[in-house]
């Protein structure tokens, strides 16, 4: 067994679900060293949450909303670090471990990666709730948190974080791999064969479970689609999918990041007007269609057709982690999209790392390289200008 530093990494996606925790084993050898990490990890256990129900309506109420109460989300800061703490504190009953670390993401309220401007001064924003300093004190260890803004005060856009460990996980001398996460949104890492880390093309690709569920839960009263089997009773509206596709996030050029500001309410409403009077199955069905042609679209548009130099091996594998992969009509689309790419479909699950399982993990490696002091954003991901050592520290009280 692997000894080393136990480190307990919390996500909250964008979907606003419930929470994920992963307890982590990270090999000490690399300790001290500001280098590039060779840091492994083992997974020893992981479970999740879902947010009571009146949490879940006060998270989807406050992101990206046009007015909010402040003391209502100051509020809503605090009661997400008892929820996290509650839930790293279960798990470690669960699997009988103590962690000497916690990396924790936060729920994503408000992430505006472009530069935008705001009285009169050009400002990129990113906002996790999720008060790490009750964690720090609940838990009785160190917090690693807030990891999106030092990218984004190196210029980069705060996303996609997740290639550090795609890169860590998959990277292969002979097969290059796209590493396709869908969460509440779809991102990407493709890693070209025997590749450096500045060789790591990712980016976030459109909507993911999101669009899904937001139809899902206005059409059905039901906050997903359990295993994709609404979305199979339904057809496609393949005109609505290719209008959607038309949009401008779609054609942009990587590095680029998207959210609730890209794909919530406004995005959603108009994708059912797009629909009509369809069957409500086929709202459905189309909302899934969208993510999966929009993954296929991503890849076949900005990996694809850049990786083709001569001599030189493309790419074989898309590796599909995040809550989408439980969704078997997702994944079917997908697969029938990826076919005449000549990409194989392959699950994280197949290399030791269950899907739902991959975020979490990924923070707790992230707070792992945020403790020994080394940079873990990928600039060629983000576009931020330099490697950047990433979150804020709180402790536990004396």
């Amino acid at each position: 067994m692997m000894k080393g530093m136990i480190v307990a990494g919390v996500m909250s996606g964008t979907s606003a679900d419930g929470v994920n925790v992963a307890l982590v084993r990270m090999d000490s050898r690399a300790s001290g060293s500001r280098r590039a990490s060779n840091s492994k990890f083992e997974l020893l256990g992981h479970a999740e949450y879902s947010y009571p129900e009146r949490v879940r309506e006060a998270v989807l109420s406050a992101m990206n909303a046009s007015r909010a109460s402040v003391a209502d989300l100051a509020r809503l800061n605090f009661l997400l670090g008892e929820l996290y703490s509650n839930a790293v504190l279960a798990t470690e009953r669960r699997f009988r471990v103590k962690a000497d670390l916690v990396g924790c993401h936060g729920q994503t309220l408000y992430h505006q990666g472009e530069a935008q401007v705001f009285l009169g001064r050009k400002v990129a924003a990113t906002w996790q709730a999720g008060e790490a300093a009750i964690v720090a004190a609940r838990v009785g260890v160190p917090v690693v948190s807030d990891f999106r803004p030092a990218d984004i005060a190196t210029g980069g856009k705060g996303a996609p974080l997740v290639p550090f460990l795609d890169y860590m996980l998959f990277c292969d001398a002979r097969v290059g791999r796209i590493v396709q996460n869908i969460g509440g949104i779809a991102n990407l890492t493709a890693i070209p064969a025997g590749a450096a880390a500045g060789d790591v093309l990712a980016f976030d690709c459109g909507p993911g479970n999101m669009v899904i569920d937001a139809v899902s839960e206005k059409l059905f009263r039901k906050p997903f689609d359990r295993g994709g089997n609404i979305a199979t009773s339904g057809k496609v509206l393949d005109k609505v999918v290719r209008g959607m596709l038309q949009r401008e996030f779609f054609r942009r050029k990587p590095p680029k990041t998207a959210g609730r500001e890209e794909f919530g309410r406004e995005f959603v409403l108009e994708f059912l007007r797009s629909c009509g009077r369809c069957r409500k199955q086929d709202a459905v069905a189309t909302a899934t269609a969208l993510t999966a042609k929009s993954i296929a679209d991503a890849v076949g548009r900005f990996v694809l057709k850049k990786s083709r130099p001569p001599r030189k091996p493309g790419f074989q594998e898309l590796i599909l982690s995040g809550g989408g992969a439980k969704n078997r009509a997702l994944v079917a689309m997908l697969n029938s999209d990826l076919a005449p790419l000549g990409l194989r479909l392959r699950l994280s699950d197949e290399f030791g790392l269950p899907s739902a399982a991959k975020e979490a993990v990924a923070f707790a490696v992230l707070a792992y390289e945020t403790w020994h002091r080394r940079p873990s954003n990928i600039p060629s991901a983000t576009g931020a200008k330099q490697a950047a050592v990433l979150g804020k520290i709180s402790y536990p009280c004396c």
